[in-house]
């Protein structure tokens, strides 16, 4: 496509035609979406799609004019402090149950110097067994991923899942090294303050993709937004060194601006929480780094529609500020280039705990923060009413003294003692305190009960479950006791998924198109390709929150399995089983038909011998498996060897097992040859109208499959009864009685011949006699019509005659008389 056109009109009173002399025309020509060719004259530029990239994604910041920068500085400054002010009373929450969880040691001075410190450890029992849970749910040694494939299974998108999966789990447990701390940090964070957050984005300084934990503290949304996705603003708090900054501004990353030292910008929360975890922050010499996701509309950027216009939209940008110099170091867009409709990238996920009325999530802090309060409360209490009780304070009279002071006194000591006058007893007077309260120790026992039942962190009591009870009702007691638990490990199951979803996309991005080599052993790593047909997800199963409740679903599955074996796959169950409950080669203990590869017939009938599973692929040769397969199970050799076998009747049923296998596959065979068609892919799934024509067409072909077979069967049953020695002499004696039937109707045969042979004799003399009388009588009929001819000739001549004598006489009458001569004259 060639464009041929000035980019901007021609100026009033002047045309095109005369600004054509002026100026050389813009030419822009596109033979390839990747590639634009400019000409202006003798001048030709050539864009590829990676300087297209490298435009798209360049620092806007060092295009836009200073004022412009400061302006959009102000705004969203004080947008994300009206945002920091709309959850300050989340925050201090959060802040005050930091304290509960005891990690620093606190010396007491009231009500008296060293009374008691201890805290519960109700809300630390609840957050570690949340933590050590779900880390060995998620991310267990194999690796976190899993895959699924995408539309149609072929063997190619098995082969390619199987690398996405390998790749993927290569990835987070070897090359990205810090993934599991950052996950293990995120499930604490998660479970204490109901949020946690994961940044998941490509590290230019590590070239590779990464996946950081981010606390709750440090991300910034407006009040009433209800999910990262939806919201108009998502804020990064960051902080940086000054060697860190200054690597990204060398890379290009952040605008080369030089920024004075970094500003203690320490605010009163980040204090409070520094002070609870045990830390004393006086100041920070990092920068703080805001990083805000947020859509703007900036001036020489606008969207614009097909016509050119431009329509007023914000897109969405990233637009990182230094906040003690209120600096902008740069801009950049947020939308994929080639997205029309210029959605917003997601680099965030949001892990949550327990959803509440708004954006921030609940956590063990806001559930059980007040049973944790009041549990150290009491248990203070107990104390220090216990050291009191032991070691009790009193009144003494002035006069009285103790030799060595008032040390405590050691055990088997003996001190002098000074007294004034009467006894020790008359002298001293100690205060009347009680020992611990067995109602205060009951009323602790009872909110720490109900504060670990809240929070699903209570054990479970095996004493109130029989052994012989039914697994259903253990199950049930399960899923009561670890409803809440369950659902927890839900969201996080999805929130993986999430965070999984967009590790996929960049390491695909900067996946190869094609394997660069072979490796010489195992499969070779995953290409881009690869990563298009499959989706990830996390191995771990959001209806089964812990172990225990896993082995008591599969106790339920085996215990129906034993009413009905033959509706299950037990190998295949007791292989999930041991795979549950953590036992190593799995695989090797329990070997199912899945992991079978293609053998040979002999191989198979080895394997059945020795009681391993068998299985048949669709593109061997039937025919050829089950005559070998058949051929063993008949040779007299191989019965009387499992005739001494216990297990013979096994054998002998998976063999047949086998076969039947075999069968199926050659009978699908044959009915794609009586077809002429190929069938569809194994178990693929069709639409209906597909399924009801197929039927039809099945159905015709097994009806040409059933003649054929009824011949072939007919044939080989007349074969095997030809053998048959009584048959034999049966068919003899038919040969001889068909040999005297034949002798017979030869014998009739000729005997009709001869009489034919006579008859046609009879018939021709009986004509030659016919002929001769014919003649005969034609003979006579000529020789009377030729006497008749005769005779009517002799009448005529007669006639004739006879009028020619008339005819004389009359004249003779009418002539005159003549007179005698004499005889002598």
């Amino acid at each position: 496509m060639a464009i041929d056109k000035a980019l901007n009109q021609a100026p009033m009173g002047l045309s095109e035609e005369d600004l054509a002399g002026m100026e050389p025309a813009l030419e822009i020509e596109i033979e390839d979406p990747e590639e634009v060719k400019i000409r202006m004259g003798d001048v030709e530029i050539e864009l590829t799609k990676e300087d297209m990239d490298d435009e798209f994604n360049e620092n806007l910041a060092e295009k836009l004019d200073e004022e412009v920068l400061v302006g959009i500085a102000e705004e969203l400054l004080g947008e994300v402090q009206s945002d920091l002010d709309s959850r300050k009373d989340w925050v201090q929450t959060y802040v005050d149950g930091l304290e509960l969880l005891g990690m620093k040691i606190e010396e007491r001075t009231e009500p008296w110097p060293g009374a008691c410190g201890v805290y519960h450890p109700l809300l630390s029992e609840a957050l570690v067994k949340f933590q050590s849970e779900t880390i060995m749910e998620t991310f267990p040694a194999a690796g976190p991923v899993k895959t699924s494939i995408l539309g149609k299974e072929t063997t190619e998108k098995i082969e390619a899942a199987q690398r996405v999966k390998d790749d993927m789990n290569y990835q987070l447990t070897e090359v990205m090294v810090e993934y599991r701390p950052e996950h293990e940090r995120m499930l604490w964070g998660l479970g204490l303050s109901g949020n946690a957050f994961k940044k998941v984005y490509f590290d230019p300084n590590l070239e590779r993709q990464v996946s950081l934990f981010v606390p709750a503290e440090d991300i910034v949304v407006p009040y009433g937004a209800s999910s990262l996705e939806t919201s108009e603003r998502v804020t990064h708090v960051m902080r940086k060194t000054k060697n860190e900054l200054r690597k990204l501004q060398v890379m290009g990353f952040y605008s080369d601006i030089e920024l004075d030292d970094p500003v203690d910008t320490l605010d009163e929360v980040e204090k409070k929480i520094a002070e609870q975890m045990g830390f004393k922050a006086t100041q920070d010499d990092r920068y703080k780094i805001l990083e805000i996701h947020t859509y703007l509309d900036l001036p020489g950027y606008e969207d614009k529609d097909e016509k050119g216009k431009e329509t007023g939209i914000a897109l969405p940008y990233v637009v990182t500020i230094e906040k003690g110099t209120e600096t902008v170091l740069s801009i950049r867009r947020n939308y994929h280039p080639d997205d029309p409709l210029k959605k917003k990238r997601d680099h965030f996920v949001h892990y949550g705990y327990i959803p509440g009325f708004g954006f921030y999530h609940f956590g063990l802090i806001h559930l059980i923060g007040a049973f944790a309060k009041s549990g150290t409360s009491i248990l203070r209490q107990l104390v220090d009413a216990g050291v009191l009780s032991n070691l009790p304070g009193g009144f003494k009279t002035k006069g009285l003294r103790v030799k060595g002071d008032d040390t405590p006194i050691a055990p088997a000591e003996f001190r002098d003692v000074d007294v004034a006058s009467g006894t020790i007893k008359d002298n001293i007077m100690t205060l009347p305190y009680k020992e611990p309260s067995q109602v205060l120790y009951t009323l602790l026992g009872t909110i720490v009960e109900e504060g670990r039942r809240f929070a699903s962190a209570a054990d479970l009591k095996v004493s109130d479950m029989s052994a012989q009870s039914p697994v259903g009702t253990t199950l049930a007691i399960l899923e009561r006791t670890l409803k809440v638990m369950s659902a927890v490990q839900a969201r996080v199951h999805y929130a993986m998924k999430q965070e999984f979803r967009l590790l996929k996309n960049i390491i695909r991005d900067y996946t190869p198109e094609e394997y660069n080599y072979e490796p010489l052993e195992g499969p070779p790593r995953a290409k881009r390709s690869d990563y298009d047909m499959v989706e990830v997800t996390p191995v771990s199963d959001p209806n089964s929150a812990t172990m225990s409740q896993k082995v008591v679903q599969y106790q339920a599955a085996l215990q129906l399995a034993q009413t009905a074996p033959q509706l299950y796959d037990l190998p295949l169950l007791h292989r999930q089983m041991l795979e549950v409950l953590g036992i190593k080669n799995a695989a090797k203990l329990v070997p199912i038909e899945d992991d079978q590869k293609p053998k040979d017939p002999v191989s198979e009938n080895m394997d059945t011998l020795n009681g391993k599973p068998l299985k048949a692929f669709i593109y061997q040769d039937h025919a050829a498996h089950i005559t070998v397969h058949m051929s063993m199970l008949q040779d007299p050799v191989t019965l009387q060897i499992l005739q001494q076998n216990p297990k013979a009747q096994q054998v002998v049923a998976a063999m047949m097992a086998h076969i039947m296998e075999h069968f199926g596959f050659q009978y699908r065979k044959n009915i794609e040859e009586k077809l002429g068609v190929p069938y569809p892919a194994l178990n693929e799934e069709m639409p209906e109208e597909m399924e009801v024509e197929i039927s039809r067409l099945a159905a015709a072909g097994a009806q040409k499959l059933l003649q054929a077979n009824q011949a072939m069967i007919a044939q080989q049953k007349a074969q095997q009864a030809a053998q048959d020695p009584v048959v034999q002499m049966q068919q003899q004696e038919l040969q001889i009685k068909a040999a005297e039937v034949q002798r017979k109707a030869q014998k009739d045969q000729m005997d009709a011949q001869l009489k034919q042979s006579q008859l046609l004799t009879e018939q021709a003399r009986v004509a030659q006699q016919a002929e001769i009388e014919g003649a005969k009588l034609g003979a006579q009929v000529a020789r009377e019509r030729t006497q008749q001819e005769f005779d009517e000739a002799t009448q005529a001549v007669d006639a004739q005659i006879k009028g020619v004598e008339l005819g004389l006489k009359m004249g003779e009458k009418m002539m005159p008389q003549q007179p005698q001569q004499p005889k002598g004259e």
